[in-house]
Formats: structure tokens, sequence, C-alpha cells
């Protein structure tokens, strides 16, 4: 099996960077950790892995997570980050047109786990 690099940008391997935190070998240490191995998700469609990772006050139905359309993730930047928010861009394409998604994203910690809990698009 040919190894892939990680949608994340690290420049490690998918199965040695977020796929250890989506076939949940390990938790995420830090809120940006998180958003990139959701990031990662979202390209790779696992979805299953965004709605584990999205705090249960706050997330959608899975089937309604599902159902959304979901472009084609080609690229992120990590602008900045803190104790619990990550501010980046996701690039993306969508029906042959370029698109970015600029969030600062707020992470809450419960059970000694990061969640996902909001996001302040900009």
């Amino acid at each position: 099996m040919l190894a892939t690099a990680c949608p994340c940008g690290s420049g490690e391997r998918e199965d040695r960077c977020c796929g250890r935190l989506h076939r949940g070998a390990r938790l995420a240490g830090s809120p940006v950790e998180l958003m990139r191995a959701r990031y990662s998700a979202y390209a790779l469609g696992r979805l299953d892995f965004v709605h584990a990772s999205w705090h249960p006050r706050t997330r959608p139905d899975l089937e309604e997570l599902r159902s959304a359309p979901q472009p084609e993730w080609t690229g992120l930047e990590v602008h900045g980050y803190g104790e619990d928010w990550v501010e980046f861009t996701a690039r993306f394409t969508s029906g042959g047109e370029a698109g970015a998604l600029h969030e600062r994203s707020r992470f809450a910690r419960r059970a000694g786990r990061w969640f996902y809990l909001d996001g302040d698009l900009t």
C-alpha cells in the first residue's frame, strides 16, 4: 500500500499523523491537533470522526452532517492558536470554483478529551 501525505499539511504520512486520531489510537493533545485532524477527516470523508470530535452540546445530527454537500478540501493554513481556540483558513473547490473558509474555532476539554465547540467565520 502506498503511503500518502496527511491532508493537514504536516508533511507526515497520514497513517502516522491524523490517521492515529481517526483510528482512536490516541487522543488529540491540543486544540490545534484536533483541528488538523478534523480538517483531514473532512478531506478524507471520515465524517464519523468529525461528528465524534464535535462537542455533544453543539454537534449536528450525524445524518445531517453526512447529507450536507462536501467540497473537495485542497489546503489548510493555521494562522494562530491558543489555549482553547484555533484560527485557520481551509481551501476547497466546489462545483469547479475555488473557495476558502476562514474561521476562529473554539474548543472545550471534557473528561480529558478535546472537542470542537463552535466557531466564527470571518
